[in-house]
């Protein structure tokens, strides 16, 4: 039987957009406060920050060497990701020193505190009480508290209680993950979550058992957590743990009395795990930013002539709706700056790769939505507000699947990875939040809100409505054949995948140094004000152009891949050519800032991010979509390395976070047009799916280039005014927003349509209008 629909009425419209305009101006409110009381925290590249040198020391039972200092780097790492400072530079200086670089800290004392400690983390069962004359004796002094031959333990805690402990059951070595929660019920008290692994977890449940059998109060009913050697908690068991059962499930909690931040670095100790070898504090001093003034200007007069020129393309393609659009993107960049701010997030350059993204795919959604309502107000003669409410209607599938894709790569890198590929992670992820908020509330209130005037809809070709476009009109004409033979598509571009891969074969990858290490070399002067820009041009124009210059309080730091003495004079000459003299004050080998650990869980997390997208491509359209979306993706970072490799560019940090910027831009487009293949073959009938796909890719290619021209009036900016420091990074970009558009029609479809030929799906059946009969005679 048919159900009642509720009539349209003017306030059941005006209601949602009521509801969406203030939630619109709340938003944008606070994104101002935001904005004017938060400072940003910028990154090394842009701002400088503390360099910390550490030396690691023979333990009694590890030597200093190599391979101890890099297993010390990534401890140290981890503890500086758990501390919330995002974009540090942490390298291996010589055998045993680490260079750490932490940007924007306004303590950096309190960060060495934490990363320098040993942690050494224990847990053992509390005997009884004990004396201050056994803490005192020689006994109990540097003793180890993880030799389990040891029968008895005297320590002290914090507040001076004094406990015999026994030998240690379980160490940090057991702790799977560790964070700093805020307990509501205890008046904002902070504690810290442990999360044990494996056999950890039933040793937990094994001591938490044997204490559960004391009484309350009995000392022996305490469990004491150990960290270095001091007793930092020594909590009792709750009543509520059965004796020789202990508290299972493989985790635990630690309170006693902690503020924030002393959770969040007791988290971070345990949480990093610990030191192999104890680290000594050599220096500490002061950096200069990566880049100089005159790129970070560059790069400023880039995006904004990049925004500029886009607002003026958007507004003369759409007209009216493009100044709506443009509010909306100004808007949308107010938002997620002061998202990234309020968070506390790293603003770098490479971090700006997913802004950069995120601003594509604001646009886009606009573009998606105003090209649909173009199709309903031109083709199916609706009115323009009617037009604008179908098409947010009708784009809103194509909008989450694109931006769901791009949040799971984003998501699970900023889970997963570390280091910059994070950083990456964690600006895609608020930038793609903001630009959906944007495209779906601000940009629909205004347009909403600009149909419904009576002088906009009686001049329909202010909003560019009334008209499907010069291209689209053009395309309408054009018989969709062009995808009868995928085969001939494929060919192409694997042509073009081979002579690119090619590159990698013949001229083989230039890594920067962030991937092979390299050498540091401080130079001293004479001269009290040396201008570092210069400096960095001279350098260059000696043939050293990606080499990192910096100011340091000691000097100018030089940092390049390995290079001969030869080398290393001709960069103090061209120092000398500044300063008027240069003297090498320090030199030494340097491993790379992206080490192995790094470049596998990175590696990893973008492995498990691909194969999640490719789930939810499946699952959302079929597995043969899902494969030619890969496919594409797939071309796209072939052909960008395979440039790089014939150009003899360097592949470094920079690089990596433009590569992230492809893939997530390259599995959006492919997206877009699957959304309208899926549609189009509700309607299709019997039509052959090759001839559905051709029509789809006909329908979205104004959106497709549109979106394109958008984006890349942003990067072409960058690729021109940027400079040697970002043409790189530009270039990467420009190469993926156009073989990624490219790819979307002469692979991801092509691939598809094969596979569908070979392994077709049952036909979908169409949608029937509400209140009509289907054929088996059912009332829908």
């Amino acid at each position: 039987m048919s159900r009642p629909t509720e009539p349209t009425t003017e306030g059941n419209l005006r209601k949602p957009l009521v509801i969406r305009a203030v939630l619109s101006l709340v938003v944008l409110v606070g994104a101002t406060i935001a904005v004017l009381t938060t400072a940003p925290t910028l990154g090394l590249d842009l701002r400088g920050g503390t360099q910390i040198v550490l030396e690691t020391q023979d333990s009694p039972t590890v030597e200093a060497d190599a391979e101890a200092t890099d297993r010390a780097l990534e401890v140290l790492r981890r503890r500086i990701d758990a501390l919330g400072v995002a974009e540090p530079t942490v390298v291996r200086s010589g055998e045993q020193r680490i260079v750490v670089e932490l940007p924007g800290l306004q303590d950096p004392s309190q960060a060495l505190d934490v990363i320098g400690r040993t942690a050494q983390l224990t847990f053992h069962p509390v005997l009884g009480p004990g004396t201050q004359a056994d803490v005192e004796g020689d006994v109990t002094d540097d003793i180890d508290t993880t030799d389990t031959s040891l029968d008895e333990i005297v320590l002290q805690t914090e507040d001076g209680e004094v406990l015999r402990l026994g030998p240690s059951r379980l160490t940090g070595e057991g702790v799977d993950n560790a964070s700093a929660q805020l307990d509501t019920q205890m008046a904002g008290g902070w504690f810290v979550t442990i999360d044990f692994r494996g056999d950890a977890g039933r040793a937990w449940a094994t001591l938490t058992g044997e204490a559960a059998c004391m009484p309350v109060g009995d000392p022996q009913r305490r469990v004491a957590i150990v960290l270095d050697g001091e007793i930092i908690t020594s909590p009792q068991v709750n009543q509520g743990v059965p004796c020789n059962v202990g508290i299972t499930g493989g985790s635990t909690q630690i309170t006693g009395n902690f503020g924030q931040e002393e959770a969040r670095e007791l988290s971070a100790l345990i949480q990093g795990g610990a030191l192999p070898v104890p680290v000594e504090v050599i220096e500490q001093r002061t950096v200069g930013p990566t880049l100089g003034a005159s790129a970070i200007e560059a790069s400023v007069q880039a995006i904004i002539l990049g925004i500029i020129a886009t607002g003026i393309f958007i507004i003369v393609v759409y007209r009216l709706m493009g100044l709506l659009s443009v509010v909306a993107l100004l808007c949308y960049a107010m938002i997620a700056y002061a998202a990234l701010i309020t968070l506390g997030a790293t603003i770098t350059l490479p971090g700006l790769a997913g802004f950069v993204l995120a601003v594509g795919m604001a646009v886009d959604a606009n573009v998606l939505v105003y090209e649909r309502a173009r199709e309903e107000c031109a083709i199916r003669g609706r009115t323009p507000r009617t037009a604008v409410r179908e098409g947010f209607r009708r784009a809103l599938p194509a909008i989450v699947d694109s931006n769901v894709t791009t949040l799971i790569s984003a998501g699970l890198l900023f889970m997963l990875a570390s280091g910059p590929v994070r950083g990456f992670g964690v600006t895609l992820t608020i930038g793609v939040l903001a630009s959906f908020f944007s495209a779906l509330v601000i940009t629909r209130v205004l347009a909403e809100m600009a149909a419904a005037n009576r002088a906009v809809a009686a001049r329909p070709g202010i909003t560019s409505l009334n008209t499907l476009g010069r291209l689209r009109e053009r395309l309408s004409a054009t018989e969709p054949r062009f995808m009868d033979a995928p085969r001939r598509w494929l060919i192409v571009s694997l042509v073009v995948v081979l002579v690119a891969g090619a590159g990698v074969v013949v001229r083989g990858l230039e890594l920067g140094v962030e991937f092979t290490g390299g050498r540091s070399i401080t130079y001293t002067t004479q001269a009290q004000d040396v201008d570092v820009d210069a400096a960095r041009d001279a350098v260059g124009a000696a043939g050293y152009p990606t080499a990192v210059v910096q100011e340091s309080s000691d000097g100018i730091t030089v940092r390049t891949s390995p290079i001969g003495e030869e080398d290393q004079r001709s960069i103090r000459d061209a120092i000398a050519s500044v300063a008027g003299d240069a003297e090498v004050l320090n030199d030494e080998l340097i491993g790379p800032s992206l080490g192995a650990e790094l470049r596998r869980n990175a590696l990893i997390a973008l492995g498990i991010a691909l194969l999640a997208q490719l789930t939810y491509l499946a699952i959302r359209f079929r597995w043969t979509f899902s494969s030619g979306a890969v496919a594409a993706l797939a071309t796209n970072v072939a052909v960008v390395i395979g440039v790089f490799a014939w150009a003899g560019k360097p592949l470094g940090g920079v690089f990596l976070a433009a590569l992230l910027t492809v893939i997530g831009y390259s599995v959006n487009d492919s997206v877009i047009t699957f959304d309208r293949i899926r549609e189009l073959r509700r309607t299709s009938g019997d039509e052959p799916f090759y001839r559905t796909a051709a029509q789809a890719v006909l329908q979205t290619l104004p959106r497709t280039v549109n979106t394109s021209v958008s984006t890349l009036f942003v990067l072409v900016a960058l690729l021109v005014l940027g400079g040697d420091s970002l043409g790189d990074f530009a270039l990467a970009l420009v190469l993926g927003v156009i073989v990624g558009t490219v790819s979307t029609v002469a692979v991801a479809v092509p691939l598809t349509t094969g596979l569908e030929r070979r392994y077709p799906a049952p036909p979908p059946r169409p949608k029937v209008p509400a209140g009509e009969r289907r054929d088996d005679g059912a009332v829908v």
